[in-house]
């Protein structure tokens, strides 16, 4: 074969891998928004598919309206207010990103996966929040121990994995939930997680096939 004719294929055939990537890409990725705050409208990249599974902007903003409504923060005031927030199993980032967009102080974000977290990265980047964020590759399960604890915990495990219960614990053990920090836990419907007895029952709601369990950690620090 000449040279230009093999060059020619060449350019060919990596044009239309290049085209099959972008396809590709663009089929994985779609837009999810902020609800409310300083960043409400704005769009965050959320995967098609099930390996990760962001919370719908529907629950969200319902979640966050109870935090916001409800006399559960220091004074009667917003839980998510000026809060420490910690978003476990955190996905693309919507929990924790909602909650910097509503006035939290500071957000980390943990999770195992790798292209979770690489999408969290992108998307605090888009909304100029990484600054008032850390991002932490690391088990919920199995938590290492942090600098100071948080008020605000924020935990959305795979559906029908029986990790919701198990983590909460696993996260107050290692220090990461302040004492009477607000939990939000959302698992799948129909389920009634076992929860430690001293994480104290707020409220539960449901949306579809979501559960939502809002929770006050009662557990008093040795």
């Amino acid at each position: 074969m000449a040279r230009s004719n093999l060059a020619s294929l060449v350019a060919a055939v990596s044009k239309k891998c290049l085209a099959a990537h972008s396809k590709i890409n663009s089929d994985w990725i779609h837009p999810m928004r902020i609800v409310a705050g300083r960043h409400r409208g704005r769009l965050i990249d959320a995967p098609e598919g099930n390996d990760i599974r962001p919370t719908s902007d529907r629950v969200r903003e319902s979640v966050f309206n109870i935090l916001e409504h409800r006399d559960w923060g220091p004074g009667g005031l917003s839980v998510v207010t000026g809060a420490r927030v910690l978003d476990g199993f955190c996905g693309t980032g919507a929990l924790g990103l909602e909650a910097l967009s509503r006035g939290g102080a500071h957000v980390t974000f943990m999770d195992k996966s790798r292209v979770a977290l690489a999408l969290c990265r992108q998307n605090l980047d888009s909304l100029g929040e990484r600054s008032a964020a850390d991002v932490l590759q690391g088990d919920c399960l199995k938590p290492v121990r942090p600098a100071e604890a948080y008020g605000l915990v924020l935990l959305d495990p795979p559906y029908k994995a029986g990790l919701a219960a198990p983590a909460l614990t696993a996260l107050r053990d290692a220090g990461w939930i302040a004492p009477g920090a607000i939990c939000v836990v959302e698992t799948e419907a129909g389920t009634d997680p076992e929860f430690d007895d001293t994480f104290e029952k707020l409220d539960t709601r449901k949306y579809g096939a979501a559960k939502v369990h809002f929770l006050r950690n009662e557990h008093i620090t040795p």
